[in-house]
């Protein structure tokens, strides 16, 4: 099996694991399973051995804790919707204290989500990267489907996955990837109803407002 030219980079993933964490400092603590900066401080120490893994070229380690990355964030967000929702019917949050509660939610859906199929789809990044070309995966790209030599040699990256989590929140269905499997269906339905989910609060309490 031949070998890419290069390896899949990594840091837009971290960029987006500590964007999640960052967004919660903007959440008030009651929306947080804890103090505002607790999600941070715990994705930061998780993330430290994920790189030392990565570096070592621990690859099972590394892919433990890239999951468990992923695990505690999705947690985090499933906790502070539930407590988006039971603080709507008395009104104790402002409109504009509500509006960036969610908006901070929503963006949180989309790089958690972009997170998990990026490191499930195909293996995840470490199978991919021993791969010269996607051909198969969870998910079906349209460069999958062309037979020129760029298409051949082609593999998605985060950006690519983000477009599809970022699809997922706002079309509620997919655009131009197909998902392929049992589980990216499931959690592309589990994205659309977190999105959906945050977008009835918000319509339920600008329709109060009115």
């Amino acid at each position: 099996m031949n070998r890419p030219l290069k390896p899949e980079p990594r840091w837009p993933v971290l960029l987006a694991v500590l964007a999640v964490g960052f967004l919660y400092l903007a959440l008030p603590e009651a929306l947080s399973p804890g103090p505002s900066w607790l999600v941070l401080v715990i994705v930061t120490s998780l993330l430290i051995p994920t790189y030392i893994t990565f570096r070592l070229g621990h690859m099972h380690l590394n892919r433990a804790f890239g999951i468990t990355v992923v695990g505690v964030l999705t947690c985090a967000l499933l906790w502070s919707l539930v407590a988006l929702l039971a603080g709507l019917p008395s009104h104790r949050d402002a409109p504009l204290g509500l509006l960036k509660s969610a908006g901070s939610l929503w963006l949180s859906n989309i790089l958690i989500f972009a997170t998990w199929y990026w490191r499930l789809d195909a293996g995840g990044p470490h199978s991919r990267d021993r791969r010269r070309a996607h051909v198969d995966g969870a998910f079906l790209f349209p460069q999958m489907l062309m037979r020129d030599a760029e298409a051949r040699a082609w593999r998605p990256g985060f950006v690519d996955y983000l477009f599809l989590a970022f699809n997922t929140s706002t079309a509620f269905s997919p655009t131009d990837v197909a998902p392929l499997t049992q589980w990216a269906k499931s959690l592309m339905m589990v994205q659309s109803i977190i999105s959906l989910t945050t977008l009835a609060v918000l319509a339920a309490r600008a329709v109060n407002i009115l």
